[in-house]
């Protein structure tokens, strides 16, 4: 058993130490853990690196940030400035898949990356998880790493690499890291620094010289995933064994069925995932714990600067964007097969309680730029939300060991899934009513289905916290795409289109609905887009929000893509070329003669 030390806010520094400098000010010898990242250190709670030192700082470990570390001088001198960290490394990717930080949809190289400053691209490598664990290797032998992040977290079993077009091993076998981390991470993560730590303190020298592998200590640890034996896997009730990574390759399905399985286990929660590659085991333990509403609070309390690290002397595009943003939630019901959120943060939702939201919101009113101006304008709040705005305090009645639904909103809404809106809507009415706020606005995606459910609460999100346009993703027109992609009919979406513009009116304010579309999709063909591009044209749309599908590794659109089959095991269609997916994506944007002149005839009749 081991005893989690108490969460203790004070003692925060302004910003977590990136140079030996900066730990001598805090009096720091030695760091115990070193968070090596992907993306620039912004210390705003929206971002990883600063949310996980920060929670690990409050209970007692000191924790050091190297960000986008260089990787082409091969100079381990720049890990080994902060010296060699007592317990362990931890390497994030950053915010995005490396990958997908680099390359867009047609993989043409990206001219930006928002998690750098000036917005720079090429600040770090590609498939950066690897390259760092490379690095932390030869700057500190015998170290246990820890990888972590969505770029670790999503490739945690055999996955299909889009920019390679090939089935890779799991990310743990390429790295050869001591363990992974996936999901969320701040339990598994602060009860692995508990470990360690015991560890260490038992057997300093042994564990200096990595004779005491870190590893044995943790393989029941929750939410993480190692290379293990035959002896580590658990009874047969608690066991999910997935597709091996060569039957895979033998056969594409099984990709299909290995990323259901594991999805499924995410939302259950109780059973391990085995994988067999080349004769070698990847266990995936049952995820952590969420965070209560209770440890949601204490996290967000923390006195984060809500700023970058003063090192840098140029803007950060991401920290622009999220600067005024506070999260209210995590998780997501709906389960969209295209979305990574199911098997990431998981669709059971973790809402923090109204009071941390309104103090975190009175604290950034605090931190406005003094003078008279500044005061009179107020603070203009871009979101309050998670990854589904309106799923705040969502709770499920039922219980999700026994639950074998893919999603909790899709073919239908689960009646067993509870979302109080109108409490929603009240807490954003007290959060505009504060001192010092001029406007509270809700940007992160409205699920239009669900808002529907209570007409109320939609009329008074419409009316008041939308600032002219409302970003919602139907992602597409035709039925039979929109089963596949999990995603409601057509139908609803123009029910509420209806419902929206009435609203708009009633309340005398010029307001548009920006709709997220979605070209290329497993299962769509040439005639989907078409049908797509003419309902858009009947309604005098030009779509903004367009993209075509990037099969991103983890998700169950992904597997469809690579497998050419829908999960009930038919054969679709799937644009693999690039020619055809620029052809579906060419039609989305309107540039497609063939679907203009059907349309004109269409006007004729």
């Amino acid at each position: 058993m081991f005893t989690i030390p108490c969460f203790n806010p004070d003692n925060q520094p302004e910003f977590l130490p990136m140079s030996r400098e900066e730990m001598n000010a805090l009096g720091w010898p030695q760091l115990d853990i070193l968070l090596i990242s992907g993306d620039a250190y912004v210390d705003h709670p929206a971002f990883g690196p600063a949310l996980l030192g920060r929670w690990l700082l409050a209970h007692g470990f000191k924790v050091g940030i190297l960000s986008q570390p260089d990787w082409k001088s091969g100079n381990l001198s720049i890990l080994q400035e902060m010296g060699r960290p007592r317990l362990f490394a931890g390497i994030t990717a950053g915010s995005m898949d490396s990958m997908l930080a680099h390359y867009t949809a047609f993989r043409k190289k990206r001219k930006d990356d928002a998690y750098t400053p000036g917005g720079q691209a090429g600040a770090r490598p590609n498939r950066a998880s690897l390259v760092y664990t490379n690095l932390a290797r030869q700057a500190f032998p015998g170290l246990p790493i820890i990888l972590g992040g969505i770029e670790a977290s999503l490739r945690r079993i055999s996955h299909y690499d889009f920019w390679s077009d090939s089935l890779r091993k799991s990310i743990l076998l390429d790295s050869k890291a001591d363990l992974l981390i996936y999901g969320m991470g701040e339990t598994s993560l602060l009860e692995l620094a508990v470990r360690a730590d015991n560890l260490e303190r038992q057997f300093p020298q042994d564990y200096l010289e990595g004779k005491t592998p870190l590893l044995k200590v943790c393989k029941d640890l929750k939410g993480i995933a190692f290379v293990g034996k035959t002896e580590d896997i658990p009874d047969q009730l608690h066991t999910l064994r997935l597709p091996s990574h060569q039957e895979i390759l033998d056969d594409p399905k099984y990709l299909l069925q290995a990323t259901i399985d594991l999805e499924r286990q995410v939302h259950q929660g109780y059973r391990t995932a085995v994988q067999e590659t080349d004769g070698r085991l990847v266990l995936v333990n049952p995820p952590s714990q969420s965070l209560s509403g209770e440890e949601m609070d204490r996290l967000y309390s923390l006195p984060f600067a809500r700023a970058a690290h003063p090192a840098y002397t140029q803007t950060i595009p991401a920290l622009e964007m999220l600067k005024t943003s506070i999260t209210s939630h995590r998780g997501c019901g709906g389960g969209c097969s295209f979305c990574s959120l199911a098997l990431h943060q998981g669709r059971i939702i973790s809402s923090r309680s109204e009071n941390s939201i309104l103090e975190e919101l009175q604290g950034m009113v605090q931190h406005l730029p003094k003078g008279r101006r500044a005061k009179q304008r107020g603070l203009a709040v871009s979101d309050i939300g998670g990854p589904t705005v309106n799923m705040w305090g969502a709770l499920c009645e039922f219980t999700p060991a026994t639950c074998t639904r893919a999603s909790c909103l899709f073919p239908t809404i689960c009646p067993g899934f509870r979302a109080n809106q109108k409490k929603h809507v009240k807490m954003l009415r007290k959060a505009r009513a504060k001192p010092g706020i001029s406007q509270i606005r809700i940007s992160s995606g409205l699920r239009y289905d669900l808002g529907m459910r209570e007409q109320e609460a939609l009329k008074a999100y419409i009316s008041e916290f939308i600032g002219g346009q409302l970003k919602v993703a139907p992602e597409h027109t035709s039925d039979s795409v929109l089963e596949l992609m999990r995603k409601p009919a057509r139908g609803i979406f123009e029910v509420f289109l209806n419902n929206f513009v009435r609203t708009s009116r009633c309340a005398a304010k010029d307001q548009y609905v920006v709709p997220y579309l979605m070209s290329g999709f497993p299962g769509c063909n040439d005639g989907d887009m078409r049908a797509l591009g003419v309902w858009l044209a009947k309604r005098g749309w030009r779509p903004q929000q367009v993209q075509c599908f990037i099969p991103t590794p983890g998700t169950v659109a992904t597997a469809m893509y690579y497998s050419r089959m829908d999960p009930a095991g038919n054969i679709i269609y799937v644009a693999r070329t690039d020619a055809e997916r620029l052809r579906q994506h060419q039609i989305l944007l309107g540039k497609d003669p063939l679907g203009l002149a059907k349309l004109a005839r269409q006007k004729k009749t």
